[in-house]
Parts: structure tokens; C-alpha cells; sequence
């Protein structure tokens, strides 16, 4: 997100940043920093990353809806709010496309939404960790964790260096030990990009990504949400943000679907589905 205040820069399309509170609504049970029982934490992170390239290939397949919505709030009253709704699909030749359904005018003024913020909503904010990205990242094992009925060991997650313009995860991630695959993330994506000269900055809030189950197999981004204040040189500005990630349904294509590197026997396959239901957001 990039702040508007000393210069007007014309009113672009803004910020990544979002609505309401960042409050967890999994009952979290408190950290036990003992180590896992019958494993190592080397072991427990190459098992999720391989899962976790298995998510990657398969989320490809599915159409979904991503409702986004930021505001900036000064005190309880919101000052500015930036929404957009689309839905994640195919066309006719089997390409993955964006239709956007909803896109109403802008009214955000502090901060309008930078590349680096479209990027993040699509790619890090929903963040996958697989085996190709291990060596980008430090990984470090900080205990085990409830989150509802799931039984989770939680790593810490940081980049071992920032390369070129790339952007990175840097926060806490919950495994579930079960299936082996990142069912929650907390952090903020990095870095935040300052310049030397000028005023120009582009800073980034922190925020939760939960996951659901889709088709009993894999752990898809469900809502992230952040309630963050970026400390901009002119000014702080309260940042509310909500991704909603919804109507997850495979598409029909000749692409295998993999769970534990196995393609799927044909009776566990869901029959091809159309893309997301036409409907007006609420």
C-alpha cells in the first residue's frame, strides 16, 4: 500500500489491506514448545512441503470466487473502501482466467494499491511453501498448538535473503499433524519497499490466512484478514482488510489429480464442475 498524502498521484485503483479483526475464530490452545514425538521437525517440514506442491498443482484445477474488500478506518468510522469481486475460471481453450463480477468506484484517498499489493492478494496472501521453496527460507520448529480439533506443530517462517523485486512470506505457519498441510499462516509479506530519496513508500500490513478442506483431500485458503496501522513517513493510516476465497469446485480437464504424489482412483475423482455460480455479493 502506498500513502497519498503528500502527493495526489492520480486516485489509482489502491491498497491490499483489509477489514475486520484480526480476533482467530479456531479456539487456540496455548504453545507447547516440547519437541515432536516420533519425528523431527526436518522430517515434519520436508512431509508438508511435498504436500503442499501436491495443493499448489491441484488448487490449479479448481475455479473459485475471491471477494476482496479494504478500508482505511479513522477511529470506529470508516473513511475509505476499495472492494472487488472475481471469480477464478477457465475459457472455452482450458485457460485460467480472472472475471471480475463486482468492481464498484473507489473511495479510498490515504492509500490507493500498488502491483506489489495486486500480487500479494493472489499469490502470498493465500501462502503455499513447497518443496522448490524451501531453499529460499528459514524454517524453524516452535512447538505444537491446538486450533479447534486440529492438532498442529507451528514453524516460523523467514526469508534467508531478498532477492531482486521478489516478494516473500515472513511470519508463523500451523501444520496440521494429520494430513501434513499448512492449515493456518500469520504474518506479512516483505519487504516493505522505502525509497532512499522522495517520499514514496509502499508498506504492507500484517494478516491471518485460515484454510478449509475442499473435497476432503486438501487444505484451501478459506478468509484472510488483517487489522493493521502503517507508519508512513506523513502519516499512520488503520488498515481493515478481508479476502474471501469461495465456491471451490474442480474443473474437468485431462490433468491427473494427485493426493500423496498418487493420481486419485477414478471413484474418488468429483465429476468436472462448471465454473462459480453467478450471484451478487453480499
Amino acid at each position: 500500500m502506498r500513502s497519498v498524502a503528500r502527493r495526489l498521484l492520480f486516485v489509482l485503483t489502491l491498497l491490499a489491506c483489509g477489514l475486520a479483526a484480526l480476533s482467530a475464530p479456531a479456539q487456540e490452545g496455548p504453545l507447547q514448545t516440547a519437541p515432536p514425538q516420533g519425528t523431527t521437525p526436518e522430517e515434519i517440514i520436508q512431509r508438508f512441503a511435498a504436500k503442499e506442491t501436491d495443493f499448489a498443482k491441484a488448487r490449479e484445477q479448481y475455479t473459485y470466487r475471491q471477494d476482496v474488500k479494504v478500508q482505511t478506518v479513522d477511529g470506529d468510522t470508516v473513511d475509505g473502501e476499495y472492494r472487488e469481486v472475481f471469480d477464478v475460471i477457465f475459457n472455452d481453450k482450458g485457460q485460467r482466467i480472472e472475471n471480475v463480477v463486482f468492481a464498484p468506484s473507489s473511495s479510498l484517498t490515504k492509500i490507493y494499491m500498488s502491483q506489489e499489493d495486486f500480487a500479494d492478494i493472489r499469490h502470498k496472501l493465500p501462502f503455499v511453501l513447497t518443496t522448490a521453496d524451501l531453499p529460499e527460507y528459514n524454517i524453524l520448529y516452535v512447538g505444537q498448538q491446538q486450533e479447534d480439533e486440529l492438532h498442529c506443530y507451528v514453524f516460523d517462517i523467514a526469508p534467508k535473503q531478498i532477492v531482486g523485486k521478489q516478494r516473500y512470506f515472513q511470519g508463523r505457519v500451523w501444520v496440521d499433524d494429520h494430513d501434513f498441510q499448512i492449515v493456518k499462516t500469520y504474518g506479512k509479506t516483505v519487504p516493505d519497499i522505502r525509497k532512499k530519496h522522495g517520499d514514496e513508500e509502499n508498506l504492507f500490513p500484517k494478516f491471518t490466512t485460515w484454510r478449509t478442506q475442499v473435497d476432503g483431500l486438501y487444505w484451501f485458503p478459506a478468509k484472510t484478514m488483517a487489522d493493521d496501522e502503517l507508519h508512513f513517513k506523513t502519516e499512520d493510516v488503520h488498515i481493515r482488510e478481508i479476502v474471501k476465497y469461495e465456491d471451490y469446485k474442480r474443473f474437468g480437464t485431462n490433468v491427473k489429480i494427485l493426493y500423496e504424489g498418487k493420481e486419485l482412483p477414478k471413484d474418488q475423482q468429483k465429476p468436472p464442475a462448471q465454473g462459480p455460480e453467478q450471484k451478487k455479493p453480499q
